[in-house]
């Protein structure tokens, strides 16, 4: 059975890293954008990743410019934007694609582990959130106006 054990995503830097380096921790995988109405979001985001990494918890931030051209940076844009207005400390992977022919295979295998309404796969918006738990099967998704700080109860329920 595939988990999200399975799969690699480069990041910013380009290099290559098998989220098996996540292996037993809850996950909270997100994707992201720097000129999106959600982007404070990424307050949220570091607190709860700041808060609760000690437990087995971690952020990972994919970001993606598919949404009204929200993240046109390049990588090194990307980290430096997150690093100086929001101080994260969470892994910022490489720019990528969350639907459509070049979309993601992480974000494919989420998508399909964790519909949206009404079934449908798609990623609606920047800032949708998919909640992994420890052994990278189970996957819960939130949409993009559901704000870091009201994840925190359904965090600690997997920690």
């Amino acid at each position: 059975m595939t988990t999200i054990y399975d799969f690699a995503a480069q990041d910013a830097s380009g290099r290559e890293i098998p989220l098996s380096e996540f292996r037993d921790k809850v996950l909270l995988v997100v994707n992201t954008a720097s000129k999106c109405g959600f982007t404070p979001q990424y307050e949220g985001l570091e607190a709860l990743h700041r808060s609760l990494r000690e437990r087995g918890f971690n952020v990972l931030g994919f970001p993606c410019n598919q949404f009204g051209n929200q993240e046109p940076g390049d990588d090194a844009e990307i980290a430096n934007f997150c690093k100086l207005n929001y101080d994260v400390s969470f892994p910022v992977f490489t720019k990528i694609d969350v639907n459509g022919p070049k979309a993601s295979p992480v974000f494919n295998w989420l998508k399909g582990k964790a519909p949206g309404l009404l079934g449908s796969t798609g990623i609606k918006w920047n800032f949708t959130k998919f909640l992994v738990s420890r052994d990278g099967n189970e996957v819960q998704r939130f949409a993009p106006t559901t704000k870091p700080e009201a994840l925190r109860e359904a965090i600690e329920k997997l920690l």
